[in-house]
């Protein structure tokens, strides 16, 4: 036997009250409606934008009747000409003459606009109807939004015995009844109606974007796409906020729904933070320090640290050592940088690598085929390597002696051939064991074989996160160094990666070179994410972007998790969120 039960009983509610003139009560829900009855003669400023904005339970309506322009016109023209017969022999002293003064004006005005500029006329109708499943929150709410809609000129006036009409004209129905349209009807210019254009909460809503949060003001949910080129001039992010802000657990978040889009990641760690996320999505750790088992050569060069058909691949690798060497042995200046170069190529001929590409590989027999391949760590040279010929030329024996750590010295275990294999989409390179001192030399070495592994291939989507950035482009580095990041910064969409800096050190940040490469960085991010700051970060900060007032103030209060997120050229405020299971992971 077939059921009784139809579609419309489902979505039907169970019960509604209508005892109230005051609200509607619907399944426990109650209801209660204003409508907007006047505004002021000329509006400068989006009538709903305040309203939007606001976190309350609100649906808001607006109707648009559009009027014969022919009628209207020859109504006008018998108004002015009544009204002016009016002006012209009625007691300039009585008390009626100022209002029939400006109808008459508006009725030229309006007259003029339709004739002249080709404009329409509307009646325009504003309902807003609030619901809350508590009668004393339903009234504060009612008097909040009464008090923001009068600030802005606007005159309101409550439902009361008309619920239900209003209710209604608030609901998909199209139904706007003639209970309610003679106190709300106000007549609108064409021109007028941008001032009720709805669409203008700060939001963003990327089709293939991951959920990000929800927008403070108004809970709209936040979607990122920052691979979107249609929208976002890189895919690169900044993350700036003090320690407890919530930065990391935000990094963690992206790190995780990123994965699940097959999008492959490198994280440079320096305060093994993300040991934990790493375990659990079966990414690979790579550790060096004093205890380490993993090894990374610096004087590796990869086949993929330079683009198919192109040449180079020793002149790449000198360039990205000078830099190195200048963590070790301070800023070099001119002279200096050529005798070590001319050392690093004296280093490489001893392994029969030259600036000829073909050097770099190998002939190799298998199954009677001898094929080419690329050589392996084990036919690089290794620090030992320079450190001996340096050794021997007097012109570099101070270069040789601040060596001395890195092959007999405590940090020997840079004087290592690579040993790892680096093909899992999720890498975590953990240098908390160098210290202080020690921790941009092992940050330089990742972030330089994270690089080539993001070259490889440009369809694919990868990132990579530098964690306490300000190491190796702030005070304590150089320009060689931070060159190099910016480069990446600057050039990383080619390859269809995105680099997201990570610090809350702003300070240490904009410090080397006035704050030129900070700043360049900064710049070179479409999304910019700023969690709570201190007073000094805030103005620090406000110097290398476009902070408001506004937006100094929110910065310095947010909360725990709360962000002021730009994304291209919206400005939103949002609360981070997750749920238990990811909560979990993060850890």
């Amino acid at each position: 036997m077939e059921g009784t039960i139809k579609d419309i009983d489902i979505i039907s509610p169970s019960y509604i009250n209508l005892q109230n003139p005051k609200m509607i009560e619907i399944d426990e829900v109650y209801y209660s409606s204003l409508l907007i009855i006047n505004y002021y003669r000329e509006q400068t400023d989006l009538l709903l934008k305040n309203l939007i904005d606001t976190n309350v339970n609100m649906n808001i309506s607006m109707f648009y009747e559009k009027k014969d322009s022919y009628k209207i016109i020859r109504e006008l023209t018998y108004h002015i000409g009544n009204v002016g017969v009016d002006l012209q022999t009625k007691n300039q002293n009585s008390q009626d003459i100022d209002i029939a003064a400006f109808t008459y004006n508006d009725a030229k005005y309006i007259r003029k606009q339709m004739q002249v500029n080709n404009q329409e006329l509307y009646f325009l109708y504003i309902y807003l109807n609030l619901f809350s499943q508590d009668k004393k929150e339903l009234e504060y709410i009612l008097n909040k939004i009464e008090g923001i809609v009068q600030s802005k000129g606007m005159q309101t006036r409550h439902a009361y015995f008309r619920e239900e009409q209003s209710l209604i004209a608030c609901l998909p129905f199209m139904e706007n009844h003639e209970d309610i349209k003679e106190v709300s009807k106000r007549n609108v210019l064409t021109d007028g109606l941008v001032s009720t254009y709805p669409f203008i909460s700060s939001s963003i809503f990327d089709e293939n974007g991951i959920y990000i949060g929800t927008n403070i003001y108004n809970n709209s949910l936040v979607f990122i796409d920052r691979y979107d080129t249609t929208k976002y001039k890189n895919a690169n992010l900044s993350i700036f906020g003090t320690s407890g802000a919530g930065k990391s657990f935000y990094t963690k978040l992206l790190i995780l729904r990123n994965i699940l889009l097959g999008i492959e990641q490198y994280i440079i760690d320096p305060d093994r933070e993300y040991t934990n996320i790493c375990e659990k999505l079966g990414g690979t750790m790579l550790k060096i320090g004093p205890t380490s088992n993993t090894y990374i050569n610096i004087l590796d060069i990869r086949e993929e640290s330079i683009e198919e058909n192109e040449k180079g691949y020793l002149a790449t690798k000198i360039g990205k050592l000078i830099g190195f060497f200048n963590l070790i042995f301070g800023e070099l200046d001119e002279e200096e940088k050529a005798i070590l170069e001319d050392k690093i190529i004296e280093c490489y001929a001893l392994k029969g690598i030259t600036f000829d590409d073909e050097s770099l590989y190998k002939e190799e027999e298998e199954n009677i085929t001898i094929t080419k391949i690329f050589k392996t760590s084990k036919d690089m040279p290794i620090l030992e390597d320079l450190y001996n010929i340096l050794a021997s030329d007097p012109k570099t024996i101070s270069f040789k002696t601040k060596l001395i750590p890195f092959i007999k010295g405590s940090l020997k275990f840079f004087n290592k051939y690579t040993n790892v294999k680096l093909d899992n989409k999720l890498i975590v390179a953990d240098v908390y064991e160098l210290g202080e001192d020690n921790l941009q030399y092992g940050m330089y070495i990742f972030t330089e074989l994270f690089w080539d592994k993001i070259k490889i291939n440009r369809k694919v989507k990868k990132a990579i996160y530098l964690d306490e950035i300000w190491r190796l482009i702030g005070v304590t580095s150089n320009r060689n160094v931070a060159s190099f990041i910016y480069k990446i910064f600057k050039t990383i969409r080619k390859y269809g990666g995105s680099a997201v800096a990570i610090t809350q050190d702003i300070s240490d940040l904009f410090s080397l070179e006035n704050g030129i490469y900070g700043k360049s960085i900064l710049n070179n991010s479409s999304i910019k994410t700023f969690f709570s700051l201190e007073e000094e970060n805030i103005k620090i900060l406000s110097e290398y972007s476009n902070l408001s007032e506004k937006e100094k103030v929110e910065i310095k209060s947010l909360k725990r998790g709360e962000c002021l997120m730009f994304a291209g050229d919206n400005h939103i405020l949002t609360k981070i969120e997750a749920n238990n299971f990811e909560k979990e992971i993060i850890g």
